[in-house]
């Protein structure tokens, strides 16, 4: 047996001349213990002794019985006390001088080195000598020992390579009632070389990342991991740190901010296995046994407590040059070297395999329906990237398909947290991550949070600005906390599923109303800049413009339909009207304005206000009875006020009617009543439609020098309309006329102007009508293949959104060229112009050359420019 005092140089020093006393009594205590027991005191030097006893069973006893002395005993302070650590081993010794030599010997001094103050250990051979009499036996993790150590027990703590031996060898720790039980592992060369947990689950995906990772620690002493809760911050730094365990010969080792209950630098000491000594701070013993370690910390949740995490790492960085440390946390700890890395969300592929795996083990290892993964994968495009997200779905898949989840995920914490009081952990729930963050925020940034979840999608600075006071230093402590993401713009953006979040946070402060009205009115600041220039006149009507507000204007309007102002909602479904229209959203703008009339009672509208918006649900309905029922209505309104223009604008609506009925002839007499009637009120330009109806009918019927007059005339009209001039329509159809002349000429210019002016302001459905024209006109220029490739692309990109007017136009031509290149090569051609795409079908189509060439020059694309 071996004994000494742990830390007895630093004991030593803080006791000064009071430390003979204490070493004596050191001394008497565990002579009188091991004589008791017939040990034979061999050699002792200073703090430490050297014993020799005939039966291993006595030697525990004694060691027992001697720690127990020296906690009873009485010393001149706590701090005074001597820990002493005990080590035993069993093996054939030869006496020389009084002594033993033998390699068994210098076993048990190491056994000893490897214990702590107020530890006993033992090697395996001590434990078998006492269990059996040589007989093996299977240790287990507690073995209870027999007389005469009753009341005595071994815990097993594993095989351990022993300073200067090339084996193994397995070591046990004595367990009895007055002696310490908790230690950290023993010191031991080559023992354990981390500390990180067992994975319960696969580590899906994130390779690219931890590759990044490992390059950053390569070249920086210190890495943050930052992004918001559930991100997979944790599991990330874990699988970094086994991949970089031949790095680190000192090992690498993880501590949780969070579960650090008796404060950072004990938890990472006692992860290192280092003890307490007397008189001395435990940072101090921790930073002198780093000081020339070559290890990797990983500073797991640095948010629970920064101050203390960076004051922790600025230390060790400084003692400990050649120690690196990786931190995870939803902040910066704002340390100097500091790299901060943002980890982004998970891939859509990743977020489907980890989906995949947790419901299979979540149904108890039941694959889902065959039929399933469809619907897996739009789950997955909706989680954002968060693992968090990810685990709960695959949770919620035990009660629900995957497409009843899908259908439920416009609020992810409805659909995703689990139905409970309590938040509980912080990664149980999207609520208890989230609440773990809000709680951190200073009033005024969870005020912005909360102001902020009522824009629809990312917003710009003046929209921060726009939003309340401080907004720069609010909106700088929300990105650093990662709850705004910053994207590129910069905009800045909230996720689903913190927006679902600070909205019930919003409706919890009770200022739910007061913040919807607001982006209300800021929907309205917004439209008054696309819709206005400068000096107060009308822009052109540009979806191109109007798409990065449409987002935010749709939400304002379904605020304002529901429980806001009615007339700016009747003004934001007037500035939707042409977006509904291209992008099939009929029925919505229709519901909406059904929303706002049975608010009419509380509120006071004015009528130019209403029959805007009677216009636009006319033009809406796809119900013939509904459109007239609009127009009467908008009429009327237009009668009380006067209001010439909009009763032109409500009156010219009766012609489609008269189209459906196909009535064309009582459609082309009513539209020249009617341009006749606008140019005696003053009001020619609102018959503009009427107009395009009747250049379209006299098309048809081949009156086609009449309609070229007729559209000349309107150009200046449609000019005056900012609804209507970015469409062109006029030299659209001044196009068609040319073309139905065989005068390629003007309707190459034409048709150009009309695409150019529809693609710059986003009216794709009437730019791949210019496209079929432009089709036509390479037909009868000779280019058949190419007319059959844009037939192809523009039938694919328009849809149904084009009138049928020109239908049997359209269909003569495509005729034609089936004829011309046989079926199989207009299948060919026409279904290549399908699967190009519409941008390049654009491309190509504007990439017609002129006709207006020299003899002998290459009049069109031909196949040669035609993408393969």
């Amino acid at each position: 047996m071996f004994t000494d005092i742990e830390g007895s140089t630093r004991l030593a020093r803080m006791l000064g001349d009071d430390y003979g006393p204490v070493l004596g009594a050191h001394r008497s205590v565990l002579r009188a213990a091991l004589s008791d027991f017939d040990g034979v005191e061999l050699f002792t030097e200073g703090d430490s002794f050297f014993v020799a006893f005939q039966d291993a069973s006595a030697a525990m006893a004694a060691c027992v019985e001697a720690q127990r002395r020296l906690s009873a005993h009485e010393w001149p302070g706590r701090d005074a006390m001597p820990r002493v650590r005990m080590g035993m081993h069993t093996g054939w010794a030869r006496p020389v001088g009084g002594e033993y030599a033998s390699l068994e010997v210098h076993r048990a001094a190491r056994v000893a080195a490897a214990a702590h103050g107020g530890q006993i250990l033992c090697s395996g051979a001590t434990a078998l000598s006492i269990l059996t009499d040589g007989v093996p036996v299977p240790f287990g993790t507690v073995a209870t020992l027999p007389a005469p150590t009753v009341g005595v027990d071994l815990l097993d703590l594993g095989p351990h390579r022993l300073r200067g031996f090339d084996d193994d060898e397995r070591l046990f720790q004595v367990i009895a009632a007055g002696l310490d039980r908790d230690f950290p592992r023993p010191r031991a060369q080559g023992g354990a070389r981390h500390n990180l947990p067992a994975a319960l689950t696969s580590f899906v995906g994130r390779r690219p990342e931890a590759a990044e990772l490992v390059n950053l620690l390569d070249s920086h002493r210190i890495v943050t991991i930052a992004g918001p809760g559930g991100a997979g911050k944790t599991r990330l730094s874990l699988a970094v740190g086994e991949q970089l365990l031949d790095t680190y010969p000192q090992g690498v080792w993880t501590v949780d901010a969070v579960s650090a209950a008796t404060g950072l630098a004990p938890a990472l000491a006692a992860a290192l296995g280092l003890r307490p000594e007397p008189g001395r701070p435990m940072l101090e013993t921790l930073l002198e046994q780093c000081a020339d370690r070559r290890m990797l910390l990983l500073l797991q949740t640095c948010d629970a407590a920064p101050a203390a995490c960076a004051g922790l790492v600025r230390m060790l960085l400084a003692a400990c040059p050649r120690m690196d440390v990786l931190v995870t946390g939803r902040e910066p700890l704002g340390v100097h070297g500091e790299v901060v890395w943002r980890i982004p969300p998970m891939s859509p592929a990743d977020v489907f395999t980890l989906l995949s795996e947790r419901a299979t083990a979540a149904r108890g290892g039941r694959p889902g329906p065959v039929d399933e993964s469809t619907d897996l994968a739009r789950v997955a495009s909706r989680l954002e990237g968060s693992p968090l997200a990810a685990e709960l779905a695959a949770s919620r898949l035990r009660l629900f398909t995957a497409g009843q989840l899908v259908a439920r995920l416009n609020d992810p914490i409805a659909a995703l947290d689990p139905v409970s009081g309590e938040s509980g952990e912080r990664n149980d729930s999207i609520t208890a991550s989230l609440d773990w963050s809000y709680r951190t925020l200073s009033v005024r940034a969870a005020g912005l949070l909360r102001r902020l979840s009522v824009f629809a999608g990312p917003v710009d600075l003046s929209t921060v600005e726009w939003c309340g006071p401080d907004g720069l230093g609010s909106l700088s402590e929300l990105t650093e906390k990662s709850l705004i993401e910053v994207v590129p713009g910069p905009r800045y953006r909230m996720s689903e599923q913190v927006k679902s979040y600070a909205s019930r946070q919003l409706s919890k402060s009770g200022d739910e109303h007061s913040a919807r009205d607001r982006h209300v009115a800021w929907a309205l600041r917004s439209l008054d800049a696309v819709a206005t220039d400068t000096d107060g006149e009308m822009r052109t009507t540009s979806l191109t413009e109007f798409t990065p507000y449409v987002t935010e204007w749709r939400a304002a309007l379904r605020w304002a339909a529901a429980e806001g102002d009615v007339t700016a909602g009747l003004r934001l479904a007037t500035a939707l009207d042409p977006w509904w229209r291209e992008h099939g959203g009929a029925r919505e703008g229709r519901d909406q304005l059904f929303r706002l009339y049975r608010r009419l009672d509380e509120a006071e509208v004015a009528p130019a206000d209403l029959a805007a918006a009677y216009l636009v649900h006319a033009g809406l309905a796809d119900d013939r009875d509904e459109r007239v029922r609009f127009l009467e209505r908008a009429e009327g309104l237009a009668l009380e006020t006067g209001d010439r223009v909009t009763l032109m604008r409500a009156v010219v609506g009766r012609r489609l009617t008269l189209l459906e009925n196909r009535d064309y002839e009582g459609a082309e007499r009513f539209c020249r009543e009617l341009m006749e009637q606008a140019e005696q009120s003053g009001a020619a330009e609102a018959a503009l439609p009427a107009v395009i109806t009747l250049a379209e009918l006299l098309c048809r019927r081949d009156a086609l020098d009449e309609a070229a007059d007729l559209l000349g005339g309107a150009r200046q009209w449609e000019a005056s309309r900012p609804e209507d001039r970015g469409r062109r329509t006029v030299d659209w159809l001044l196009g068609i006329v040319a073309l139905r002349r065989r005068d390629l000429v003007a309707a190459h210019d034409h048709l150009v102007v009309a695409l150019r002016s529809r693609l710059r302001h986003g009216f794709r459905g009437a730019a791949a009508d210019a496209v079929a024209a432009i089709a036509v006109r390479c037909a009868l220029g000779g280019d058949t293949a190419t007319a059959a490739v844009l037939f192809g692309g523009a039938e694919a990109a328009r849809g149904a959104r084009r009138t049928s007017m020109f239908g049997t136009f359209w269909s003569a031509q495509q005729l034609g060229l089936r004829t011309a290149l046989g079926d199989a090569g207009f299948d060919t051609a026409y279904a290549e112009g399908v699967g190009l795409g519409f941008d390049r079908i654009v491309a190509m189509a504007l990439a017609v050359e002129h006709p207006d060439l020299e003899d002998g020059a290459a009049r069109f694309i031909g196949s040669v420019l035609r993408p393969s």
